[in-house]
């Protein structure tokens, strides 16, 4: 069976929003969860929070989580968090 993998960009001033969306379309996602992190220049506690329940239910579908374009800043926050471990990364 062929994996389709499901892309969407996070806008940097609607991270939650766009946590929550990516978050809903699991349910038809493949293999693969892609989210474009590039306008992304800092997180909060919010968001980390909406990122913690997103892999969390990826993980329960059995889909991989990637974040393209993320930030050094970005990185750090999630490793910090404790997060950056169970996402992949590409550029």
């Amino acid at each position: 069976m062929e994996m389709i993998p499901v892309w969407l960009s996070v806008d940097g001033k609607r991270v939650v929003p766009a946590l929550r969306e990516a978050r809903e379309k699991l349910s038809i996602s493949q293999g693969q969860s892609v989210l474009d992190f590039s306008s992304v220049l800092r997180i909060d506690s919010s968001a980390l929070q909406a990122m913690e329940e997103l892999v969390g239910v990826a993980d329960g579908k059995g889909v991989e989580v990637v974040l393209c374009g993320v930030s050094v800043a970005v990185y750090k926050v999630l490793k910090l968090a404790k997060l950056a471990s169970r996402f992949s990364f590409t550029n």
